[in-house]
């Protein structure tokens, strides 16, 4: 594979590493990462959309490969408010009026958020996983234990073992995850390798420990986010237009959990299960992300009617 060129711009609290496919002129799609994952995760979604007339970005989150915090005195931290708003602050950096976004894991959330947040600058949103925002005001509610134990580096990141664990075992831990969460994808060394460079990111630790605190109300979060924590924690509805994917071997999100989540979008939004792809579903799955995004453009009632680019 040839040598992919990193671009980067500055925004409010970020210098944004991202790299870029297509045609400069195409309908922008932004690709959103997860964790602990990074771009290479959107390699063959990316060829797809670039190939249909689409210019398809793809940001490296905060905390994640070359992405880099501007002052060394802003807080490192990994909560949905931050990652919602990199999303639209990345948008403005590159002065876009408008995009379709797509993500799964935390990049599902920057998504979701994003669109909560100012759904008319996002023309079409595929969630993976589905309904990603968190009520971090409430006292968190206990999953089946099943699924407890799934998230077991939840737990161990929300103590200091398991913070020193992550600096000191971060590819292990990483690849663990890997294993555990798509249980049919056999990847190889090489594969994870191009991705886990990412992970040496100075902030990597910080923000990733941040996040799975803040989540489980062990973290009070950055004071410049609280207003929009708040809001976000009223579970607003996400009113553009959307589609869900979730895949049946999603070891993290199990199926009900989309399910259940549905009437957060508008009416109409669809719902694909994906079979035999886990939660690492874009790179098992990259022609089914691609043709989400496909479908709710072209198909799409509230979209059709008002195309201005081609391919769109």
């Amino acid at each position: 594979m040839s040598e992919v060129k990193v671009k980067t711009v500055r925004t409010q609290q970020l210098e944004i590493a991202y790299e870029e496919e297509g045609a400069p002129d195409g309908f922008p799609v932004i690709l959103m990462h997860g964790f602990p994952d990074d771009v290479r995760v959107w390699d063959g979604t990316a060829s797809i959309l670039s190939s249909a007339g689409y210019r398809v970005l793809m940001p490296y989150l905060r905390g994640y490969g070359p992405t880099r915090f501007i002052d060394p005195d802003t807080p490192r931290v990994g909560q949905q408010a931050a990652l919602g708003l990199d999303l639209l602050q990345f948008m403005d950096a590159l002065r876009l009026e408008r995009a379709s976004i797509a993500g799964y894991d935390w990049g599902c959330r920057a998504c979701c958020v994003a669109a909560i947040l100012n759904p008319k600058r996002i023309r079409a949103l595929v969630a993976i996983g589905g309904y990603d925002v968190h009520d971090v005001m409430s006292p968190p509610k206990p999953a089946p234990p099943a699924l407890e134990a799934e998230c077991w580096y939840q737990w161990y990141f929300n103590t200091e073992r398991g913070k020193a664990g992550l600096e000191a075992y971060r590819r292990e831990i990483c690849r663990k995850l890997w294993e555990r969460w798509s249980p049919s994808w056999h990847f190889d060394d090489l594969t994870f390798e191009r991705t886990a460079h990412s992970f040496e990111n100075p902030d990597f630790v910080q923000v990733v420990i941040q996040e799975y605190r803040h989540v489980h109300r062990n973290d009070n979060g950055d004071p410049a986010f609280v207003e929009t924590e708040k809001y976000l924690s009223t579970l607003p509805q996400i009113e553009v237009p959307a589609m869900v994917l979730h895949g049946d071997e999603d070891m993290v999100h199990p199926l009900f959990r989309s399910e259940e989540l549905m009437s957060k979008f508008i009416e109409g939004t669809e719902r694909r299960v994906v079979r035999g792809a886990g939660h690492f579903l874009p790179r098992q799955r990259p022609d089914a992300v691609a043709e989400a995004l496909e479908s709710l453009h072209l198909h799409h009632p509230l979209l059709v009617s008002s195309r201005r680019y081609p391919h769109v």
